[in-house]
């Protein structure tokens, strides 16, 4: 199945992209049937607006859009290989979440754990959950 494309964005709480503004809704625009014509009305969109640093448009494959599961993974290992996990802790997984929540979520633990040079987290889709 050929990918279509939205562009998605508008007014943000804050420089981070993270939050739509108070009062705002996201927008979305599309579907797109090409990239470049996505990229055309993104331009044009983003022209209209360059005078607010709070409004920001992404072009997003319809692919990224269809409630794909998201999981943070990771934990203490027993050594910076980070093959195995330390022998008294377990893989910690967390999710599902979209892909932003994910990072969010991923951007807290880590913030979290950054003293501990054994300790790391992935972001992985339900297919690669069972990676090492």
């Amino acid at each position: 199945m050929a990918n279509k494309y939205y562009v998605i964005g508008g007014e943000y709480a804050d420089t981070d992209f993270t939050t739509i503004a108070e009062g705002r809704s996201e927008e979305r625009y599309g579907p797109f049937a090409t990239e470049k014509e996505a990229h055309d009305f993104w331009r044009g969109i983003t022209g209209r607006t360059v005078d607010n640093a709070m409004v920001r448009y992404r072009i997003r494959p319809d692919e990224e859009l269809r409630g794909k599961a998201y999981y943070v993974v990771g934990g203490e290992y027993s050594d910076t290989t980070f093959g195995e996990i330390a022998p008294d802790r377990t893989l910690e997984t967390y999710g599902p979440f979209t892909r932003r929540e994910a990072r969010d979520f991923w951007r807290g633990i880590t913030g979290r754990t950054v003293d501990s040079a054994l300790t790391r987290y992935d972001i992985r889709t339900e297919e690669e959950l069972d990676r090492p």
